[in-house]
């Protein structure tokens, strides 16, 4: 699959929101509405996860040279990831992420 490809627009299998491809950055790889995405890699960018399982959001971290991260966890497999984070990620939703992480 080649970079465009990658970052095409999609609908959010979580919200069901539509979701336009990034503009400014690499690929889209998670709904900047709910920060949810698809168990899609084994490796990042691999795209050979047979799961598909939904990735949910669990918490931040924050990475020295990669800046905010958004940590995900399998709803089916329990695989546990980091996504880097999008310019147009919404802002309230990660703050209520970062506040539901530090409990």
């Amino acid at each position: 699959m080649g970079r465009k490809t990658e970052n095409s627009g999609f609908a959010c299998a979580n919200c069901r929101a539509i979701v336009d491809a990034i503009k400014k950055g690499t690929i889209r790889n998670h709904c900047p509405f709910c920060l949810y995405s698809l168990h899609v890699d084994i490796e990042i960018g691999d795209r050979q996860s047979d799961c598909g399982g939904l990735m949910a959001p669990i918490g931040m971290e924050n990475h020295s040279q990669k800046g905010w991260q958004i940590v995900q966890k399998c709803t089916l497999c329990g695989h546990v990831r980091k996504n880097m984070m999008a310019a147009d990620d919404d802002v309230d939703v990660v703050a209520k992420i970062m506040r539901e992480a530090s409990k």
